[in-house]
């Protein structure tokens, strides 16, 4: 039986890196749908458009476009909807132009793609492509192709858990320098990247992430994947109770009785 894939991504539906991961689908199946934003989602996380009409632009054939859509929205409308009563095994996500790791795949659109696949039952896994960009270079999509297809093909043999999802980082270097794959955790800062940076324009700002937090863990995805040239694999899970401060905390709180 075909692997039913479906593929979404935050850069858009004409976004460069899509036609990458197509590409690297078309290696694992020919049965092949796309639902992605028709803008820049990019930072979306996980939102949903709750309470305002989306609607879908069919491009071709297995192709569609959700107007003002986020990723999660795409992947609802494409497995409960486009794809009928055959919803897709695999959600692919990506290919983000630029990395996603440490505490950004709390905010990644790219991330939230592969995890609402996951939600609804399919394997979903993200995967960037990394820029050098204290460089200043551009984005180099030649590790995503040459390891994608294979590196997707290990994981769909691996046993997986139902609250199990993945984000895949590409290095930068040229791709006769990746040193291997290296399954890692995600970099926890000890605070958060994210910091409002003024705009040229008087009154105005950015939420952005205007340099790497430091120390960095050098067993952790950020590390690895800028200066091992790894390409990081991190299971992520749906599972977010922590729970040894339940443990701890279970019959600790105080509790009083309403009259």
């Amino acid at each position: 039986m075909s692997l039913r894939i479906l593929i979404t991504n935050d850069d858009g539906v004409d976004a460069p890196g899509l036609q990458v991961l197509l590409g690297i689908a078309r290696q694992l199946s020919d049965d092949v749908w796309v639902v992605a934003p028709d803008g820049n989602q990019s930072g979306a996380g996980h939102r949903f458009s709750f309470g305002r009409e989306l609607s879908l632009d069919k491009r071709s054939e297995r192709t569609f476009a959700v107007k003002g859509g986020s990723p999660a929205d795409c992947v609802v409308a494409g497995m409960t909807f486009v794809l009928g009563d055959k919803p897709a095994d695999l959600v692919l996500s990506g290919v983000n132009n630029g990395q996603n790791l440490g505490d950004i795949v709390h905010c990644s659109g790219t991330v939230a793609g592969a995890r609402e696949g996951t939600m609804q039952g399919a394997v979903g896994i993200a995967l960037s492509q990394a820029v050098d960009y204290a460089a200043g270079l551009d984005v180099e999509w030649t590790n995503a192709q040459t390891y994608g297809a294979e590196l997707v093909r290990s994981l769909m043999g691996l046993e997986h858990g139902k609250d199990v999802y993945y984000n895949v980082n590409f290095p930068s270097c040229p791709a006769a320098d990746v040193t291997g794959v290296r399954v890692v955790p995600h970099q926890r800062f000890s605070r958060s990247p994210m910091r409002y940076y003024p705009s040229d324009n008087a009154g105005k700002f950015f939420v952005a992430i205007p340099e790497t937090p430091r120390p960095l863990d050098e067993g952790s995805d950020f590390h690895l994947l800028t200066h091992g040239d790894s390409i990081t694999v991190t299971p992520l899970s749906l599972l977010q109770t922590d729970a040894d401060v339940a443990g701890r905390l279970d019959g600790q709180l105080p509790f009083t009785r309403r009259r």
